[in-house]
Order: C-alpha cells, then structure tokens, then sequence
C-alpha cells in the first residue's frame, strides 16, 4: 500500500513537471514580442497528431494507475482463511463490539460512546482489542445500522463496515507489542467522533492467558 501510495506521488509530481514546464515554455517563446505584427502565436487547433497526443497520453497514465491499483488491492485483501486468530468486528452506533475466536476459545469485548474528555495517549477509552505479535489475524467486518469503518492507523490500512456486506480481511504484519489507537473513519452520526477503541498487542503467551481468562469468564468483557 506504501510502495503504490508512493509510486502515485512519483507519478504525479512527474506530470506537474510537465505540465507546468510546457506553460512557462509557452509563456516565454510564444508570447507577443514588442514591434511585432504578429497578433496571435501560431495556432494548433484541429492538428490531428497533437490531439490524438492529447488523448492517449491521459489514457495510457489512468491505464498505468488502474493496473497498479488493481494488483495492489487484490493483494490487500486476499484472505487465505487459514489465520489462527480470527476477530469479528461490528460496528454499531456509537461503539464497537470485538469477539475473538482462537485456540477453540472466545472473547468479546464491547464498548459505549466514550467521553472524550477523558481520552489521551495514555488513557485509551472505548473497547480494547487484544491480539498477540507475530501472528495472522483474520478480520470479519459487520454492521447493524449504518456505514462505519474500521481504522487504525499505525496498521495502514483501513476497511469499511456496511450493513449487509461481510467484508474481509488478513493481518499478519502485527509485530510490534503495544496499544494502537482506532476509530471509525465514515462519519456515521451524532456521535461518530465517539467511536474509538484500541488494539493492544501482546506477545503470544500474555494473549493465551487472556483467551484463557476470558473463555472461562463465559467470554464476555
């Protein structure tokens, strides 16, 4: 996803370079010199060769784009079906429900609308998703309500939540321990700027232990 948002700015800026090297170009060869009888600069219009130019160019540049889009998103959201940890998220209005399936064990955890005056880098409110390193993890997305979307942004990737639609999708480059911020990223209603949660990672044998507590406390937090 970084290597095409990159190659999108490459090719971007490229076209800005171009562009705006042919205006000062016109601008300074083609513009009505002093003591000239010369009204207008030659005119280009109805030239076959420069407008066909005109259109493939654009075409081949999208062309390029889509293909590259194509290939990369395919990629991103492949699921293999094969995670050992598998979490069904649903977003409803205003908060999140997490239920976590792994090792034949199940946890769910749930959240009000939080108070955002209480909210800071080292006090995340809302539910709080535990996931160990190192480890696929497969994501089921869900709605009852309206469109939502679930976002963290330390993972890069983003992913809506639409009633009616099961989408999916695999992780398996969570391998820094800590506690990541999330939010829904649609805004959904009155209360969408109260929709946060966190994802906490922690190393396998500390997510065992909390699978374990929360599948004999009947799977509910």
């Amino acid at each position: 996803m970084l290597d095409l948002w990159l190659g999108s700015w490459v090719a971007a800026f490229a076209t800005f370079v171009v562009v705006f090297g042919l205006i000062v170009w016109s601008v300074l060869f083609h513009r009505r010199r002093k003591n000239s009888d010369q009204q207008l600069p030659p005119q280009v219009r109805y030239n076959l060769p420069i407008e066909m130019l005109y259109t493939l160019v654009p075409l081949v540049m999208v062309a390029v784009f889509f293909y590259f889009t194509a290939r990369d998103e395919a990629e991103i959201i492949k699921v293999s079906g094969t995670a050992p940890v598998k979490v069904k998220v649903e977003g409803y209005q205003w908060s999140w429900r997490f239920t976590t399936e792994a090792q034949g064990k199940t946890a769910t955890v749930a959240g009000v609308p939080v108070d955002l005056s209480k909210q800071s880098t080292t006090n995340p409110q809302g539910p709080q998703l535990v996931l160990p390193v190192g480890t696929k993890v497969e994501f089921a997305l869900e709605s009852p309500d309206v469109i939502h979307s679930f976002w963290v942004p330390a993972f890069l990737f983003k992913q809506d939540v639409i009633p009616g639609v099961h989408n999916k999708f695999e992780l398996d480059t969570l391998d820094k321990t800590g506690v990541f911020f999330g939010r829904c990223a649609e805004l959904c209603g009155v209360d969408h700027s109260k929709m946060l949660f966190s994802v906490k990672l922690v190393p396998q044998a500390e997510f065992d232990q909390y699978m374990t507590t929360q599948s004999a406390a009947g799977g509910a937090q």
